[in-house]
């Protein structure tokens, strides 16, 4: 695969991480570019390499290969309605990583004829260990295909979904799955602790135990229902566990939060579209 050159509009915590995977993969740093306004944010770019930075977007554009937009929704608009004269007749992919800003408003923005891929990723991407959904127009070439992969896959896991849509199911089960977790681990520690444990302890278990079911899960060649059912002995302290869960609608919670997710990426793509 060629090497292309990447410019990042935006150069907050979500291109930090990219970049740093990238560089950690071995990506050559003068095929990076990063703009933004806020020197601290390029100075933190800076840090990970020598990547050419700039507060100047449409210098950092210019020539690239892969322009990625990881600007906040809010200013999403205004920011490429002025890259576009710049992009006009490029041909250059444009990657948007921003949440609720569709295929339909970015090309009213940028021109219709500017190949897009959307895609979600989630805060594990800032360890390296994100989960990225990917959907990308019918004028995106097999080649930028390639090129988004490899630049989503520098941070983890990367999924390519069939339909646009499908984007608002990722942001329910991996763009804000990782808060679920947070907050499952958060009620167990402080039960831990009324339970008797010190915080310190109860936390360190409680983490320990969540990446080691994680890490069993990705490891194992059987699916998490048999991994459950290992775990759970027959007249157990786990079985009462998951009775009390089940008994509690566990699933309907989980079920009814993730179409509370998907609702809202529907209503912000109305408000900012």
């Amino acid at each position: 695969m060629d090497t292309p050159l990447i410019a990042f509009i935006g150069a907050g915590n979500m291109a930090a991480s990219i970049v740093g995977g990238l560089l950690e993969s071995g990506y050559p740093a003068g095929r990076i570019r990063a703009a933004d306004p806020f020197e601290q944010s390029l100075a933190r770019i800076g840090e990970l390499g020598p990547v050419a930075t700039g507060t100047d977007n449409n210098a950092a554009v210019d020539g690239a290969d892969v322009i990625i937009l990881a600007v906040k929704p809010q200013i999403m608009g205004e920011v490429c309605q002025a890259l576009a004269p710049a992009l006009a007749g490029s041909g250059a992919l444009v990657i948007s990583i921003a949440a609720g800003i569709t295929i339909d408003s970015l090309r009213g923005w940028l021109g219709q004829a500017t190949p897009i891929v959307r895609c979600m990723p989630n805060t594990p991407a800032l360890v390296g260990c994100g989960a990225t959904g990917l959907y990308a127009t019918d004028d995106v070439s097999e080649q930028q295909r390639a090129h988004a992969t490899q630049i989503l896959e520098a941070v983890g896991l990367v999924e390519w979904v069939g339909a646009e849509i499908d984007l608002d199911a990722v942001i329910a089960v991996s763009g804000s799955g990782p808060a679920y977790f947070f907050l499952f681990m958060e009620a167990m520690i402080e039960h831990g602790e009324r339970l008797g444990l010190d915080r310190d302890t109860a936390t360190r278990l409680a983490q320990q135990t969540a990446l080691g079911a994680a890490r069993m899960a990705l490891e194992n060649d059987v699916d998490v229902v048999e991994l459950r059912r290992r775990v759970t002995s027959p007249g157990g302290t786990t079985q009462a566990a998951i009775e009390s869960f089940e008994a509690a609608g566990l699933r309907r919670i989980v079920q009814d939060a993730m179409q509370a997710a998907v609702d809202r990426a529907a209503e912000m793509a109305r408000e900012m579209g």
